[in-house]
C-alpha cells in the first residue's frame, strides 16, 4: 500500500474516516484504541489507551472522569496527542490540538449507552486516586449497586467527554525498506489544511 498527496483526500476528517473503516474491518478487538498523551502544567508527560466514541469536522470525541490524572493534566494544560495504530496494515494516524469538553448533553447521552456496570462504576471508582484495597472498590460498587436499584443511573458531575479540535493530523503508512510515506496535514489559519510530504 502506498499513500500520496495526489490520491489522499484533501480534508484529513474524510481521509481518517477512510483509514478508521479500514482498521474497523481488518483489527479484530478495539479497532477505536489510541493512546492519548498529556501533560501538566509541569510539563511532565503521560500516556494511556482511550477509546474514541464519535468524530467529525469539529474533532475527536472520548470520555473520561474528569478528576483522573488525564482530566486533571487537561485542565491545566489543554494541548494533547492521539495516536492510533492498525498493525495489520502497517497504518498510523497521530492527531495534535486542543481539547475543550463536549456539551452536557453529549456525555448524558453516551453514559445512557454505556452499559449499566460501566455506569455503576463511574459513581463507585475516584479514577487515578490512591485506594486502600480492591476490597474497598467492591465494596463501594456494591454500595452503588444497591442505591440505584431500579432507578435510571445518573450522569455524575464530574464525569463526561472531552473532543480534541486538530491542528496537525499526520497519516503514517508503512513501506519496505522502511521508505515509509508520511503526510501532515496543517490546519491553516485563513481555512483549510496544508499538505506536506515527510520524510521517514
Amino acid at each position: 500500500m502506498e499513500l500520496s498527496k495526489k490520491e489522499a483526500d484533501p480534508d484529513p476528517i474524510q481521509q481518517f474516516d477512510l483509514w478508521f473503516q479500514d482498521g474497523l474491518a481488518a483489527e479484530p478487538e478495539l479497532p477505536e484504541a489510541a493512546s492519548l498523551a498529556t501533560a501538566g502544567a509541569d510539563g511532565r508527560p503521560s500516556a494511556r489507551i482511550v477509546l474514541l466514541k464519535d468524530f467529525d469536522e469539529r474533532g475527536f470525541v472520548f470520555y473520561t472522569n474528569y478528576e483522573s490524572r488525564k482530566g486533571r493534566e487537561l485542565g491545566e494544560n489543554p494541548h494533547a496527542a492521539l495516536v492510533f495504530h492498525w498493525r495489520p496494515l502497517i497504518r498510523q494516524i497521530t492527531i495534535t490540538g486542543t481539547v475543550d469538553k463536549v456539551s452536557r448533553q453529549e456525555s448524558e447521552n453516551y453514559y445512557r449507552s454505556r452499559p449499566r456496570g460501566s455506569q455503576i462504576g463511574g459513581h463507585a471508582s475516584p479514577q487515578s486516586q490512591v485506594t486502600d484495597s480492591r476490597q474497598v472498590l467492591e465494596e463501594r460498587f456494591r454500595d452503588v449497586t444497591a442505591e440505584f436499584e431500579g432507578k435510571e443511573i445518573p450522569l455524575p458531575s464530574y464525569w463526561g467527554g472531552y473532543r480534541l479540535c486538530p491542528e496537525a493530523i499526520e497519516f503514517w503508512q508503512g513501506r519496505p525498506d522502511r521508505l515509509h510515506d508520511r503526510l501532515l496535514y496543517t490546519r491553516q489559519s485563513a481555512g483549510g489544511w496544508q499538505i506536506q510530504r515527510l520524510a521517514p
